[in-house]
């Protein structure tokens, strides 16, 4: 299986992709490439159309992505695109999440015959940054199943099915058959400790001092 480190995106609020923010002299997704390796992963790629990411020796994988903004208030493409398109199982890693090692570990070890989410979910840990639940990774093996989600998951967003344009909550509960706009915390694979995304700039000291402390 590929583990896929995707890593597109705009964000306006940013200097340079928040994928390249360092946390204790390290970037993410170098951190997240290097946790993987030391879990056995070799088969590791970046998602990403900005050339930039080619720089931490892993494929640089382009594709047509309308993923522009993550963003509520400010979507001009649909993020599911974000996928890069394979027939081939593959796990979706999201590039702005800061990892421990237990995580990165939990999803390599984690099997699936389909499809396969991880994320947080309360209770949280103590040191868990955010005050509501976070997605992490998906792990693919029916690739079929995830575009004709993808796909089902668009035409809801065009008639107004869901109650803000659709995330990765969103395109889980499609792949799910769960109920539209209600997040089910017990029907993925849970990642309860630090591991998060970084959302704002003074969150980079936060982690810095979490990883400090834990590693």
């Amino acid at each position: 299986m590929q583990y896929i480190i995707m890593c597109g995106g705009v964000y306006h609020e940013w200097e340079t992709p928040k994928h390249l923010l360092k946390v204790n002299g390290e970037h993410i997704v170098e951190r997240t490439i290097r946790l993987l390796r030391e879990c056995g992963v070799t088969d590791i790629a970046i998602s990403s159309n900005n050339d930039v990411f080619s720089q931490f020796g892993v494929p640089l994988l382009k594709h047509n992505n309308s993923y522009n903004a993550f963003c509520y208030n400010n979507f001009t493409g649909y993020w599911c695109d974000a996928f890069y398109p394979t027939t081939e199982p593959a796990c979706y890693i999201f590039g702005d999440v800061v990892f421990s090692k237990e995580a990165i570990q939990k999803i390599v070890d984690t099997p699936t015959d389909d499809i396969e989410f991880f994320a947080s979910a309360p209770p949280f840990a103590k040191n868990y940054v955010k005050e509501w639940a976070e997605p992490f990774a998906l792990k693919v093996v029916d690739q079929e199943h995830l575009k004709a989600s993808i796909t089902k998951t668009k035409k809801l967003d065009d008639i107004g099915a869901f109650n803000r344009r659709p995330i990765m909550w969103e395109l889980w509960q499609v792949i799910k058959k769960t109920p539209l706009n209600r997040i089910d915390y017990s029907n993925y694979t849970v990642i309860n400790d630090w591991t998060c995304d970084i959302d704002t700039p003074k969150e980079i000291s936060i982690f810095e001092k979490i990883v400090s402390e834990v590693e």
